[in-house]
């Protein structure tokens, strides 16, 4: 087993820096959290690879600034795997690629069966790795040792994978989509806050009435308070379906609260006053929330018959036809073109149906050109034949 170092310092990093600025080629880049053990997102472990360089590991809670990496591999092209669980990590530490090459994402373009990381690299490279600490708290320190190389393994073979992969994007004419692809993942801004996180409770559904809902809502923030000011994963504190036990059972006072069976924890016990204070608050909430949130506007697709038959119709002509066009340019459906924006194309189809409306009511909606290209004629296409379909069918029925 090969040994290695956390760099901890600002010595260490600007040494690190020197390194890997002298080495050539892309950068493999790699985060570890601890998600499911803390609050936050944030990166306990970087890892970085570049020929000519070697594996660097990072703490950047201890180290702080990293600039200096950044300076030393702020103009390479980045390997990531799955860039958009890392990007908003790495953002976080200043740490910002000029562009990226999405491995998983590449993989998927390409059909490839399995896209984890382990799948990838033994499928171009025919190396097998060990994931046995993928699920690990990185918070933990010291890091043991066959963490270390499990994390080094991470970026130690990507450029490899790189490489075959570009070359078989090149093979099937997927170049320059691909490219494409990894900017939109590499720009795409940050998801907007909830209005109303408290409602991803799970097992929300069993509880009735506004007054209940409105309870519900404090425990959960009163809950969120803590596990912030603990750096604590919510439900290592508080399971949600404690919190909806505790809602359900309605505990008349904070000694009944405390014998709720359900109502468990690490701080089910320890901050009962915080608890029992939460209940007190959402019982006295004059602002109570709706016990139903507005959709987006668009019903469930099993309803269009009823309420859009026009757009049921362009939907079902239009979906097969796209699901063939994934198959002949093997790639999944929904990288060459999500079943959302699908759904919302046809909902509300453009007055006059032609590739060039079609291609901008998509473009619209955050396809890509590429996107664009590929499936605006076939949409056009099934959506006219869907309103002929819907013209002739008194005809044939009589």
């Amino acid at each position: 087993m090969a040994e290695y170092d956390v760099i901890a310092d600002a010595g260490g990093l600007d040494a690190a820096a020197r390194t890997l600025a002298a080495g050539t080629g892309p950068v493999a880049v790699d985060v570890e959290r601890a998600s499911g053990f803390r609050y936050s997102q944030r990166a306990y472990l970087v890892q970085v690879f570049r020929r000519g360089a070697g594996v660097f590991l990072f703490d950047p809670p201890a180290i702080g600034d990293m600039t200096a990496l950044q300076r030393a591999i702020g103009e390479e092209e980045w390997i990531l795997h799955a860039a958009s669980q890392d990007l908003p990590s790495l953002h976080e530490l200043g740490l910002t690629p000029p562009s990226i090459f999405d491995t998983e994402l590449a993989a998927r373009l390409l059909g490839h069966e399995r896209v984890g990381l382990g799948a990838v690299v033994e499928d171009t490279l025919g190396i097998t790795l060990a994931k046995a600490h993928s699920a690990a708290d990185w918070s933990t320190r010291p890091l043991p040792q066959p963490w270390l190389e499990y994390a080094a393994l991470d970026v130690l073979h990507l450029v490899d994978v790189y490489d075959a992969l570009v070359a078989e994007l090149a093979e099937q004419d997927k170049t320059d989509l691909a490219a494409q692809e990894f900017e939109a993942v590499r720009t795409r801004p940050e998801k907007p806050p909830r209005e109303e996180p408290w409602r991803r409770l799970s097992g929300l559904h069993t509880v009735r009435g506004r007054r209940a809902l409105a309870i519900a809502r404090a425990l959960w923030q009163a809950r969120e308070d803590y596990a912030r000011e603990q750096d604590t994963a919510p439900g290592r504190l508080v399971p949600d379906r404690s919190l909806v036990a505790a809602v359900l059972a309605n505990p008349a006072s904070k000694q009944e609260l405390s014998r709720v069976k359900d109502f468990t924890g690490r701080a089910s016990r320890t901050q009962l006053d915080r608890w029992w204070a939460a209940i007190e608050t959402g019982r006295t909430d004059p602002a109570l929330p709706v016990e139903r949130v507005p959709g987006d506007g668009m019903p469930p697709v099993r309803a269009w018959a009823d309420r859009n038959p026009p757009a049921d119709l362009r939907l079902k002509a239009a979906r097969p036809l796209i699901e063939q066009l994934a198959r002949d340019l093997n790639m999944p459906t929904e990288n060459l073109l999500t079943p959302d924006t699908l759904r919302r194309v046809a909902w509300e189809a453009p007055d006059e149906i032609d590739s060039d409306s079609v291609g901008a009511a998509l473009a619209a909606r955050g396809a890509r050109p590429w996107q664009v290209a590929l499936t605006a004629p076939v949409i056009a296409q099934a959506f006219v034949e869907s309103v002929q379909a819907s013209e002739d069918a008194p005809a044939d029925a009589s």
